[in-house]
């Protein structure tokens, strides 16, 4: 897994020269997936995480090649989701690292990559305490297609194809599979 980043980042690598290379802030939200946790309170009401839910923050480098034709996009970001309760939370945290390779037209742009998800972990505090499974880190793929808004500001959706499988104490997988939305803003 950890070789298919490395190759991946060294095909952009190739395609550096005359480049532009711009600092990225990307944000978004993702949904969809196997049901992880089913959370039910006291009114009766209940609460589901999916595998592939969650909201994430990151950053990173946006490499623009001279021809302004292709563009790449190297991150890490944060993405969690959480269900809270007046007695306790559950929480679904994970680090995704994305190497993307877009195909830039006038105001769209079209492609994907690889994500490769660190320390994903489904956690619980209060009423959910002996909840906390860790999973193992999966290699994934990543479509996606953006309406440049500006040069610098990109709105999108993405699929993310991806399963989770838990370790140590726990078994068991889950498909991560999903939609979600994205913007990025370079530098």
């Amino acid at each position: 897994m950890t070789r298919a980043i490395l190759l991946a980042l060294l095909c952009v690598a190739l395609r550096v020269e005359g480049a532009e290379i711009r600092p990225l802030i990307k944000a978004g939200g993702d949904f969809g997936g196997d049901t992880m946790v089913t959370v039910a309170f006291d009114d009766g009401d209940t609460q589901k995480i999916r595998a592939n839910q969650g909201f994430y923050i990151g950053g990173g480098a946006a490499i623009i090649d001279a021809e302004r034709n292709m563009e790449y996009h190297l991150s890490a970001a944060i993405k969690f989701y959480f269900v809270d309760a007046d007695n306790g939370d559950v929480e679904w945290t994970r680090v995704p690292l994305e190497a993307l390779a877009f195909y830039r037209l006038q105001h769209v742009r079209l492609g994907g990559g690889l994500t490769y998800h660190v320390n994903p972990r489904l956690e619980g505090s209060g009423f959910a305490t002996p909840l906390d499974i860790k999973f193992k880190n999966p290699l994934g793929v990543v479509l996606q297609a953006d309406w440049r808004a500006t040069e610098s500001l990109g709105l999108g959706v993405r699929y993310t194809f991806l399963e989770y499988e838990a370790k140590g104490n726990f078994t068991g997988t889950a498909k991560a599979s999903g939609f979600g939305l994205a913007a990025s803003y370079t530098f």
